[in-house]
């Protein structure tokens, strides 16, 4: 199994991951995996085969279900994930692997990366020119005192207006209301836009746009309990 789960009385499933021993050596040995991000910032885009495609970036990759498809369906986009977990890296990278393989690809427009996203101006700036921010089912941080570790509050928005290109736009969904909630405010303060949001994605029809929803495994997982699905998109200035 690749989750320890936990139940508490009155909350939802939460899963833990596995350690995974073999994790690491894969992503060394894997020729679509960075491991010395800092490196690279500001020229992120000579690493991939096509430097002229826009890049896109989804901050906590997980297990790699969401971006493996989308980059495989969006060959004229470079894609960089990061996560802090090397068991979730290591388990993404092998479904990048599986998902390019079933459609007889190579692995040439998507990147992992393993990062702490707290101090990602340590790996993206300006001249990196991000298009769009995908963050899917971040950790809530539910307590007052860790609020500020959320991937949406007002302290990492103003981060990623570093390198987020001018009038482009972060997806952002979840399954937690009051941290949807919040974000709202979030946004707002930091001078985004809000240009759609939902409180049920899964009764809207085409959401996104230029992209169909791509269900994570936690979105499949929290849909089958019953817990509607928060959307919304944000534009910067």
């Amino acid at each position: 199994m690749n989750y320890i789960i936990i139940v508490k009385k009155g909350m939802k499933i939460v899963l833990r991951i596995r350690f995974k021993k073999w994790a690491r050596p894969e992503l060394e040995a894997s020729e679509f995996y960075i491991d010395n991000p800092e490196d690279y910032k500001g020229k992120w885009n000579t690493l991939f085969a096509n430097k002229n495609n826009p890049i896109h970036l989804e901050l906590g990759c997980g297990k790699g279900h969401f971006i493996s498809k989308l980059a495989v369906q969006n060959p004229n986009i470079n894609y960089i994930a990061i996560d802090l977990v090397d068991a979730m890296l290591g388990l993404a990278k092998r479904n990048v692997e599986n998902t390019y393989a079933d459609e007889r690809k190579k692995v040439d427009n998507l990147l992992l990366t393993r990062f702490d996203i707290e101090r990602i101006l340590l790996i993206l700036n300006k001249q990196d020119n991000i298009k769009r921010i995908y963050i899917n089912f971040c950790n809530p941080w539910p307590r007052g005192k860790h609020r500020k570790k959320r991937l949406t509050h007002t302290r990492q928005l103003e981060k990623y207006k570093e390198f987020l290109a001018p009038n482009n736009l972060i997806y952002f969904k979840t399954d937690d209301l009051d941290l949807f909630n919040s974000s709202l405010e979030y946004f707002s303060e930091t001078g985004f836009t809000i240009i759609k949001q939902t409180n049920n994605l899964h009764s809207e029809n085409n959401f996104w746009g230029d992209i169909p929803n791509i269900e994570t495994e936690h979105e499949k997982m929290f849909s089958e309990q019953g817990i509607p699905i928060n959307a919304l998109i944000a534009k910067k200035g």
